[in-house]
């Protein structure tokens, strides 16, 4: 089994937080009834709530795939209440490594690990 992490960030646009809770708050929903190999779903706010950081930790890269089938336009319409980052760690599988390819997901693969 390889495990996935991913870290989104997102910085938000005046006016568009309360917009960015409700699709959270669909998202979160869909990752707890749907999802079957999301290990860690969190999502931060700072102390001012102007930026988020998004923890994702799956089993491995088909349930990362999974996890975009089920919510892959809610990501888009979060990320664009602001100005969006977003990382992968880990080994993803050729399959999910294609799917990525073009894409602004940036991943980082293991050097050192405990």
């Amino acid at each position: 089994m390889n495990e996935i992490l991913g870290i989104g960030r997102i910085k938000f646009r005046e006016g568009t937080l309360e917009e960015f809770k409700r699709l959270a708050a669909q998202a979160m929903e869909i990752v707890r009834t749907m999802d079957t190999g999301t290990l860690q779903y969190d999502i931060c706010l700072n102390d001012n709530q102007s930026e988020c950081i998004v923890i994702e930790r799956y089993q491995d890269s088909a349930a990362v795939m999974k996890h975009g089938s089920h919510i892959g336009d809610l990501v888009a319409s979060m990320f664009a209440t602001g100005s969006a980052s977003s990382e992968m760690l880990g080994e993803p599988s050729a399959e999910l490594r294609a799917m990525m390819e073009g894409g602004e997901v940036r991943l980082f693969t293991p050097f050192l690990s405990m």
